[in-house]
């Protein structure tokens, strides 16, 4: 069944402070109507789309246009007649689509739609460093466009609001997965997680206890795990004994204790979040060739880099490899196994914020007036402007403050 077509929208509360000491002339010209373009995701195994057909239906609703690629939406399970009782235009090539100024993706540019940006292109994706080329990030310069990453924007409390509901779902997903993997049909131990009477359950160490640590934790628990967490972050760890009500293993990331529980866990989880750049690698090659064959990792952090040695990025139609008789499972689009409750995540903080962009006068004006928003900006008109990826890549790095200051 579609969306509700238009539905009543009294009002959209701020999610992005807005700084005062701007200019008022950089506000533009009030609730300015906008020209979205949704293509096709071409990724395999990526199956989530950026706008839900309620999220259209909101941004229509407040007077903006919205050209959707024909199927886009069809792996989280929204047709095109959803979106096109939404309100949104049906694009059967890519080229229309890339007609819209501001893009949403649910990853990097490809190859082949590269030729289709131009300079003034707002381009609002995943920047995935794991899988990103020297290539793209050259190629997006070159073009002049502006492209922001999801990883990377904030919500006005500092929060990363994308990766926040990313890693919920993650977080859930990656018990459900390693569960999957012990068994005795994938080549795990064939064990079951959570053990039965008499017989002990499994020990899941988890790295990171943050949002994706606590998230699996919880599934853990509740599966009946023996659960054991790492975190330089002692308020980390006590927020997360806290919110999970519920006394757990926790340490600081000390070698030999590291050590001895990795060596001795059933399943082993990455789940720290870098916030400017590449996951640091803390579990290394030998301590994961010490660990017990049919033994499960899940390195949710393999979306930037890894936080185990031994990680290389997989894909939903080759999950795993195995090494050192160690099943590792490192697909960087977890969440893409749920594409509708990911993709109604998104919708729902995307929406929203391009509305906020829109009474302000397009995404320019809010990217001037938000730091937190601005926050999530990696190229600006020809400038590369987040440091990691410049000395990831050896290119040349400017200040985005600096550019706006000089009013590029």
């Amino acid at each position: 069944m579609g969306e509700q077509k238009k539905p009543i929208i009294t009002g959209i509360s701020s999610q992005f402070t807005l700084s005062p000491a701007e200019s008022p002339a950089l506000l533009g010209k009030k609730n300015s109507s906008m020209h979205i373009g949704i293509p096709k995701s071409e990724k395999s195994g990526e199956m989530r789309v950026p706008l839900t057909p309620t999220g259209v239906a909101a941004l229509v609703y407040n007077g903006h246009q919205v050209s959707i690629e024909s199927n886009a939406g069809r792996g989280a399970r929204f047709s095109d007649h959803d979106y096109s009782e939404a309100g949104a235009v049906i694009a059967y090539d890519k080229e229309q689509v890339y007609g819209a100024q501001i893009i949403l993706k649910m990853e990097p540019p490809f190859d082949t739609e590269l030729n289709l940006l131009k300079p003034g292109h707002i381009l609002i994706s995943p920047i995935q460093l794991s899988t990103l080329k020297p290539e793209i990030v050259k190629d997006l310069i070159q073009k002049k466009v502006i492209a922001l990453a999801f990883e990377y924007i904030k919500d006005d409390s500092g929060n990363f609001p994308f990766v926040r509901s990313m890693s919920e779902i993650a977080g859930d997903t990656a018990i459900l997965i390693a569960s999957e993997y012990l068994s005795q049909e994938h080549g795990g131990q064939g064990i079951l997680l959570g053990g039965i009477s008499g017989v002990a359950p499994a020990k899941v160490v988890i790295l990171g206890a943050g949002v994706v640590g606590e998230f699996a934790a919880r599934t853990a628990l509740g599966l009946g795990a023996d659960v054991r967490i790492f975190d330089n972050n002692i308020y980390k760890l006590m927020r997360l004994q806290n919110n999970i009500g519920s006394r757990v293993f926790t340490s600081i990331l000390n070698q030999e204790v590291l050590f001895n529980e990795i060596t001795t866990a059933d399943v082993a989880v990455g789940a720290i979040h870098s916030d400017s750049g590449r996951s640091p690698v803390i579990v290394t090659e030998e301590m994961v060739s010490k660990m017990k064959a049919g033994s499960v990792i899940v390195d949710v952090s393999i979306d930037q880099g890894g936080v185990f040695e031994t990680s290389a990025v997989t894909t939903h139609r080759e999950p795993v490899f195995r090494l050192h008789d160690v099943i590792h499972y490192c697909v960087p689009n977890i969440p893409s196994r749920v594409a509708g409750t990911a993709s109604r995540a998104i919708s729902n903080i995307l929406s929203p914020l391009l509305m906020k962009a829109g009474d302000l006068g397009g995404i320019d004006p809010l990217m001037h007036l938000s730091p937190f928003f601005r926050h999530g900006v990696y190229i600006y008109k020809g400038c590369l402007c987040n440091r990691y990826i410049s000395e990831r890549f050896g290119l040349k790095y400017t200040e985005l403050d600096l550019l706006f200051t000089s009013g590029l």
